[in-house]
């Protein structure tokens, strides 16, 4: 119920952005002005400042919901909403019932936190449709000028604002659900006495949602247009607003086209004589119309035909007619019958010859002639209109599938003239099936459903008004419509008849407490007030239908557009009495009740302040007289004695189960009892009090409406608090792969270059496996390749000036290392002397270093390019001499000691790409021979000495780099970012509670999904026989092999006793295998290891059969043999590259490996099948002997040059595997060095 003093106070649209448009001081009393904006406001799109002020609430003038006061009375309320008014609050609630701000204060709000307000009605109709999945309605009424309309139109305003949607056939949608309000009010209001932007149609507008609740269509239903305001109006009343906008706004074009003039020019615009009107502007508005038109989709053709239809209407006006002395008449002026049958495209003949002839004779020419004129233009203009409305509805046709919609009903109030006639009589009947529905719902319902479903109540008495109803649609006995109809029906040809006949029928209605005769007048007590009708003129109205004579000339005009509105002609042959105007309200009344009860309604009430549209004048009589017939005394009576909110057990369990832990689990319904006492249940759980709310039969009931909301907000808060855990889960997760990640790029960093360094350390092991003794040193787990140890390439001090010596360049230094060059002096034997050597991809640099003037100088000694490189030579001690066998060279071969010894070979195999033959040359053509001997005596390094060169025994030349040591324990960093995540790092503890079983929902006929997540499966009811038992678990594929001796393993070896099975990890074709056992693994002998043949696999068990249900036959099924499982080979590789889904393993020297396996870049080479030990062995075989290298003959009779590696030591001890997993003895690739010996001495000899 909203207090209004007009629709002419707020006949400007606002806007919803804007708080001092819509500010409701425009329309009450005390705040008459805007204040100004505050200096420093921000501007638009930007966030005000936050004032501390806005924590204290406004001062509150009166309660916002009237069943808050103390005493119930009609002066109480009146005394109420005037206290309010007064201080510009012109919204009051009744519980729900609005009696009639800022669009987004509203959003996401339920009553209880703001200020009522039509925003406020509107929120709770759109949440409710997608909270409880009904349909909703918003039912305004009240007297004509209380703001019915400017109500409809927030509340569209207002949906099409938070309904959401980005699809642009959404926003399309919302575009033209609010661009029909410009469009009928300029077709559909007009101003009377009472109120400037009056409507004179009723319309129910129909908004269809998707599931997302988003707008994807809508239908407007229209009721009762008055037409007959298009040839009549009340002194200082206006036509329809369309007539004044398109005389005073229309295009130079149109004014061409149509012969358009001023409203003063025409008849049905200027009789009244009211053309302008305060606070509309008809150019402006005539232009929003035109908007609204292209947004609505309507083509310039269309747009054209409607004007041109307007345009037919005013000169149908001005056609005058005087009568003639045998009582016919004729058209004064045939000018304008010309001009009009030219708009028609029709003869002007035939269209003055129709205006003043008809084939019944009459003696009342002159008038029925007018008649005729006034029906037809009547008649042009309602067909206009439902033609604009279905044109509406098929642009804003569904675009999608809807499964809910909001109604909003925007009808006329209720209207008490002076003169009330059939217009009259049918607006206040459809107002008074809307108060029978106000009262089936809040008051007689509702008592009833207290009644039927046992709850504790104290009745209330009320007014029914459902008797006035029948008074006026009753047909047995007849009421006023059907008594009309009758009169219509026995005396149609004459209308003075036809009334007559009305009056003498409405006599039998004299003894009917609500209706009172008086001669050509009858008095209706609504519940409004008493309405005196005048009869005449109402059965023609009631009739309702063009005569022959017009509806031909509509058919023959050559316009398809004027045709096309009079498509639907009543049937002349046909018996059945064509619909009248009665008929067609009553049954338009009908559909509008069926459709609004179908929906969940809404109620604003609004009151109408005063009678002349003062913003400042407070009426209390009248006021008084609105709430008496409103019933408001009664409905605060029942709201405050009743219950706010009462549904089903079964949709309360829908809505609510999640609130209590016995209902719910994981999201799903759990419960086992009946509906009402889960719902008892969540009630009690929730902690509301026992007088809050009851448990009838079948539903249950809250009292307050605060109930509801804390009810909404906890089941809002769970969702809440579900989103959140779940963000912080996946945040945590997010968190700990990304701390997963960040670990292992970090070890990746650090150990990439280590990586490729440990690569060219094994190859070194490669190079000299098996043919050189090792110093001890060179094989410690740390040790790397790093190349450049001068750093010549990064430029340090000495590099930079060794690179600058040597003139490199830009050439990449692969080795640069200290070194003592074997220096021959003449007369003297050998020296060794400090050098510097650099290799690069072109050459070997030697530098050397004297002292000139006191200054040490570097200078380059010798370069050699690779190519030059024929081989190099070593001796099979842990000595650190080398020579490069170079092609013819006038200064011999290089010799010299370098602790990197390895590292350079590796690095000049690996730039040549080439074998390098082993050969030394002191001189030109001069050969000379160094010798080693082993001498116990030396502490460090060796000894030369005239060509004798002194060293300690070393490691056996097989022997590779050390295993890699152990990490000191440290304490592990576990990842315990998050709430979620424990100490330690994710929890694989799987014991837990049992998770409870979930149950289908109340009402709910869908199979029960699991609380596990996977889909929902039925399975047959019956079963007769218990399934068999399920077979024994299948034993694993995986071979096993048993030992056949005693072994006593080492570090980084299993030990084995005779007979215990093993599984074999890893086959290594250097006799030894990985194997193992109880989840550890380690090193053993392969030919202590025998396979174990696998048992055959058992038949497939038959199921067993039954005499009732036999199973289908099975087929004899065979043991198939089988064959001995094929053993994994070890494929050689040169270079492994990282896998980033592996997991993460040691691959810096140094560090073990996490998982027990070998390092990625130490993989075994190629395939070979290892030999099984025989079973009947009674004594352990040996531990797999090195191979001896070939032994290549002596070219050319030569003697062997000492300590060269063809005559390489046998190892004394057998080789044992690292315990990182590397391979003991050379691999596939290895160089033979010997054997390329002998081939480049027999090719230089031949």
């Amino acid at each position: 119920m909203t207090k209004r003093s007009s629709k002419q106070s707020s006949s400007a649209e606002p806007d919803p952005q804007s708080p001092q448009e819509i500010a409701p001081s425009k329309k009450a009393g005390k705040k008459a002005t805007t204040p100004a904006p505050k200096k420093g406001a921000t501007g638009a799109g930007n966030f005000a400042k936050a004032d501390w002020k806005e924590g204290f609430k406004k001062k509150q003038a009166g309660v916002t919901d009237m069943t808050l006061l103390s005493t119930i009375s009609n002066e109480a309320i009146n005394e109420n909403l005037q206290k309010r008014w007064t201080n510009g609050e012109i919204y009051t609630y009744i519980g729900s019932v609005l009696i009639s701000a800022i669009l987004n204060t509203y959003r996401g709000k339920n009553r209880l936190e703001v200020p009522p307000h039509v925003f406020s009605i509107a929120e709770s109709a759109y949440y409710n449709m997608q909270a409880y999945k009904e349909n909703q309605c918003v039912i305004i009424s009240g007297e004509s000028g209380a703001g019915k309309t400017e109500a409809a139109k927030r509340i569209m305003q207002y949906i099409a604002a938070v309904s959401g949607g980005q699809d642009s056939s959404i926003k399309e949608i919302k575009d033209m659900v609010l661009a029909t309000n410009p469009l009928l009010e300029s077709f559909g209001c007009a101003k009377t006495l009472r109120n400037n932007n009056s409507s004179r149609h009723g319309k129910y507008l129909e908004i269809m949602f998707n599931d997302n609740g988003e707008p994807v269509g809508a239908q407007i239903t229209n009721y009762l247009l008055e037409k007959g305001r298009v040839v009549g109006q009340l002194d200082n009343e206006r036509d329809f607003h369309i007539f004044y906008q398109f005389t005073k706004g229309a295009s130079d074009a149109h004014r061409e086209m149509f012969g358009l003039q001023g409203p003063e020019s025409y008849a049905y615009t200027s009789r009244s004589n009211c053309l302008e009107v305060q606070g509309i502007d008809d150019v402006a508005d005539f232009n929003e119309t035109l908007k609204a038109m292209n947004i609505i989709g309507l083509s310039q053709q269309e747009q054209t035909e409607i004007l041109r239809m307007l345009a037919i209407i005013l000169w149908l006006g001005n056609v005058q007619f005087s009568e003639l002395e045998d009582g016919n008449a004729r058209v004064d002026d045939t000018g304008v019958t010309d001009f009009v049958a030219y708009l028609m495209e029709a003869d002007g003949a035939q269209v003055a010859k129709v205006m003043t002839s008809k084939v019944v004779e009459t003696q009342r020419g002159g008038r029925r002639a007018a008649a005729g004129r006034d029906a037809l233009s009547k008649a042009i203009y309602n067909n206009l209109f439902e033609w604009i409305v279905s044109r509406i509805n098929v642009s804003m046709a569904p675009r999608a599938a809807h499964s809910r919609l909001i109604g909003v009903l925007d009808i006329y109030g209720f209207e008490i003239f002076q003169n009330n006639s059939f217009e009259q009589l049918c607006i206040n009947y459809v107002n008074e099936k809307l108060q029978q529905i106000f009262i089936e719902l809040t008051l007689k319902t509702e008592q009833e459903e207290y009644v039927r479903e046992k709850i504790k109540w104290t009745p209330i008495n009320y007014f029914n008004n459902k008797i006035v109803c029948d008074l006026i649609e009753e047909r047995r006995p007849p009421g006023i419509f059907a008594a009309l109809n009758d009169a219509c029906a026995t005396a149609h040809a004459d209308p003075a008849a036809a009334d007559s006949s009305f009056v003498q029928r409405l006599s039998a209605l004299s003894s009917h407490a609500h209706f009172e005769p008086r001669g050509e007048k009858f008095v209706v007590k609504h519940y409004a007030g008493d309405v005196t009708y005048d009869i005449p003129g109402m059965t023609d109205k009631n009739k309702d239908a063009l005569i022959k004579d017009l509806l031909d000339l509509v058919a023959t005009c050559g316009n398809p557009f004027l045709a096309s509105l009079f498509s639907e002609r009543p049937d002349p042959n046909s018996k059945k009495r064509p619909p009248t105007a009665g008929d067609k309200i009553k049954g338009s009344a009908g559909a509008l009740v069926e459709n609004l009860m179908r929906a969940q309604p809404a109620y604003i009430r609004t009151i109408k302040s005063n009678q002349n549209r003062s913003p400042t004048e407070y009426d209390s009589k009248a006021i008084l007289h609105q709430i008496k017939y409103l019933g408001l005394q009664e409905n605060i009576r029942v709201r405050r004695a009743g219950f706010a909110y009462r549904n089903t057990f079964e949709k309360m369990i829908e809505r609510f189960y999640l609130l209590s832990s016995e209902t719910s689990y994981a999201g799903e319904y759990i419960w086992q009892g009946d509906a009402r006492s889960g719902c008892e249940r969540i009630l009690k759980d929730t902690g509301i009090a026992k007088e809050e709310w009851q448990m009838g039969v079948t539903k249950a009931f809250i009292k307050n409406p605060e109930t509801l909301f804390a009810l909404e907000t906890m089941r809002d808060r769970y969702w809440h608090n579900m989103a959140a855990r779940i963000q912080r889960a996946w945040r945590n997760y997010q968190r700990y792969r990304n701390e997963s990640a960040t670990r292992i790029q970090r070890f990746w960093r650090n150990n990439k270059e280590g990586i490729e360094y440990a690569k060219i350390r094994d190859r070194g092991h490669e190079l000299l496996g098996g043919r050189k003794e090792r110093r001890r040193f060179s094989l410690l787990s740390y040790r790397r390749f790093m190349g450049d140890y001068l750093e010549v390439g990064s430029r340090n001090a000495l590099g930079e000036l060794i690179h600058g010596v040597c003139n490199i360049g830009a050439e990449p230094v692969a080795f640069s290392s200290r070194i003592q060059l074997l220096v021959s002096k003449q007369f003297r034997s050998s020296k060794p002397s400090p050098r510097y050597l650099v290799l690069t991809e072109k050459a070997v640099y030697i530098v050397s270093n004297t002292v000139r003037d006191g200054q040490t100088t570097l200078f380059l000694e010798r370069k050699i390019t690779l190519i030059t490189i024929r081989g190099f030579a070593m001796s099979n001690l842990r000595d650190d001499w080398v020579a490069l066998n170079l092609t013819s060279s006038e200064e011999g071969d290089p010799v010299f000691s370098c602790y990197f010894k390895t590292e350079l070979l590796t690095w000049l195999s690996e730039l040549t790409r080439e074998p390098l033959m082993i050969e030394y040359a002191k001189k030109k053509d001069k050969k000379q021979l160094i010798k080693f001997t082993k001498d116990e005596t030396i502490l460090k390094n060796d000894v030369y000495k005239s060509h004798v060169v002194s060293v300690q025994s070393g490691e056996p030349p097989g022997s590779l780099s050390r295993p890699p040591a152990k990490r000191k324990a440290g304490q592990v960093r576990p990842i315990t970012k998050g709430k979620l995540l424990r100490k330690g790092g994710p929890s694989t503890d799987s014991r837990s509670a049992p998770k409870p079983k979930a149950q289908p929902l109340p009402g709910s006929s869908a199979n029960v999904r699991p609380i596990g997540g996977g889909p929902s499966t039925t399975t047959p009811a019956r079963q007769s026989v218990p399934p068999p038992p399920p077979p024994p678990a299948a034993e694993p594929d995986v071979p096993l092999y048993k030992a056949l001796f005693d072994f006593v393993g080492q570090e980084g070896e299993m030990s084995l006793k005779k007979d215990e099975l093993v599984e074999v990890v890893e086959k290594d074709d250097n006799g030894w295998w990985l194997v193992s056992k109880e989840s550890q693994e380690g090193w053993a002998p392969s030919n202590y290891l025998e396979l174990v043949p696998p048992k055959p696999k058992p038949a497939p068990r038959s199921p067993p059969t039954t005499a009732r249900r036999p199973p289908p036959g099975t087929p004899a099924s065979t043991v198939s043999a089988i064959s001995k499982p094929a053993v994994k080979s070890i494929v050689s590789v040169t270079s492994v590259t990282a896998d980033v889904n592996a997991r993460p393993v040691s691959v810096f020297p140094g560090m073990a490996s996490g998982n027990g396996s070998a390092t990625p870049w130490k993989k075994a080479g190629a395939p070979t099948t290892s030999p099984s030990a025989g079973s009947g062995r009674a004594t352990p075989p040996a531990l797999a002997p090195k191979p001896k290298p070939p032994t290549p003959p002596a070219p050319g009779g030569r003697a062997a040059v000492p300590g060269r590696l063809s005559g390489s030591v046998t190892p004394s001890a057998p080789p044992r595997p690292a315990a990182g997993g590397a391979k003991v003895g050379g691999g596939v690739g290895q160089m033979d060095l010997a054997a390329a010996l002998a081939r480049r001495a027999q090719r230089s000899e031949e």
